[in-house]
């Protein structure tokens, strides 16, 4: 059999049997998917504003950090509203949830990739992505009849104890209903997703990173800390972003445990609310068109303003740590 000589040089690439209707099907497939994610923010931006526009035209700018709530009806003071004391709520809760679970997140992600048994490994990875597709009810529940009287009778009380009855965090009577017990609740909530994360990002680290650390005389613990969790650390950002939009955005939960009140406390075993339970709360009982309405609907406009300004700080708070680290190398 005669053996086939060199391709010239001159002979364009081989382009695939793929032909060019199918490859304009497919790139205009992708196009119209992405302008479809674009078009479905953009139209919710659009709803929300123009819906707002009420309650905007009321308050103003000063909307944003007042704490005055006066319903209509109260004969002493005229209708007014603010969503102050909610992006308190909103932010205090969400910054608990992360300073709670991400340790423990990334510590389940270490045990699963670094130090658990094959036999162990995979079981326990199922069901640490099966805590994920638990609905937020669920957790509500728990931590109503569950969480709650450990917190008022055991943690919050306890706290106090250590810290002095009077420490700014923990002072005042404790009801279980508070920020501090919707902090950790969200916590729970948002550890599958983050270990999940930084599993994959562990698991993404050559071997050869490892290797290198112990040929050094790395300990087990530098070893992970140097050739694994260090290489990572842009995966882990990514995990605790993703954890914090769903911390920021959940209602149910909260809502079921947070103790619902319109008021801003410095103190966490106090209650308090938050934009989303605000929402889910008084939303069915607003009028349509009515100024109540217009101010849900602004909330909700803050809320959504709120996520994306998280999502676009950590997308450059990233993009400088990978500039930095690549500077490095």
């Amino acid at each position: 059999m005669a053996r086939a000589g060199p391709v010239p040089a001159d002979r364009p690439p081989s382009q695939g049997r793929g032909s060019p209707a199918g490859d304009s099907i497919f790139q205009g497939l992708a196009v119209a998917a992405a302008l479809l994610v674009m078009g479905t923010l953009a139209a919710l931006l659009i709803v929300l504003f123009e819906n707002s526009s009420q309650s905007f035209g009321a308050f103003g700018l000063q909307f944003l950090w007042s704490t005055t709530w006066t319903p209509a009806g109260n004969p002493l003071h005229p209708e007014a509203y603010s969503a102050g004391p909610f992006i308190f709520g909103t932010l205090v809760t969400s910054a608990l949830a992360i300073v709670l679970g991400v340790p423990v997140s990334i510590g389940v992600a270490v045990f699963l990739t670094e130090l658990s048994p094959p036999w162990l490994s995979e079981p326990l990875s199922g069901l640490v992505e099966l805590l994920a597709a638990v609905p937020s009810v669920i957790y509500g529940l728990w931590g109503f009849f569950v969480l709650v009287p450990i917190m008022r009778t055991d943690v919050e009380p306890g706290l106090q104890q250590l810290l002095g009855p009077n420490f700014p965090l923990f002072s005042g009577t404790p009801l279980g209903l508070d920020k501090l017990t919707a902090g950790v609740i969200l916590a729970v909530m948002i550890i599958p997703t983050v270990t999940a994360v930084s599993r994959e990002a562990f698991r993404a680290v050559p071997t050869s990173q490892r290797e290198a650390a112990l040929s050094l005389g790395a300990t087990r613990w530098e070893t992970t800390r140097i050739g694994v969790i260090s290489p990572a650390r842009s995966g882990i950002f990514g995990a605790m972003t993703l954890g914090l939009g769903r911390a920021i955005g959940e209602t149910m939960a909260v809502t079921m445990t947070i103790g619902n009140t319109n008021v801003i406390s410095g103190s966490l075993v106090a209650p308090g609310q938050t934009i989303a339970s605000l929402i889910a709360t008084n939303f069915g009982e607003s009028a349509p068109g009515t100024l109540f309405q217009s101010t849900l609907l602004e909330l909700g406009l803050v809320l959504l303003m709120i996520s994306l300004t998280v999502n676009v700080v950590a997308r450059l708070l990233l993009s400088r740590v990978l500039n930095v680290e690549a500077g490095r190398e």
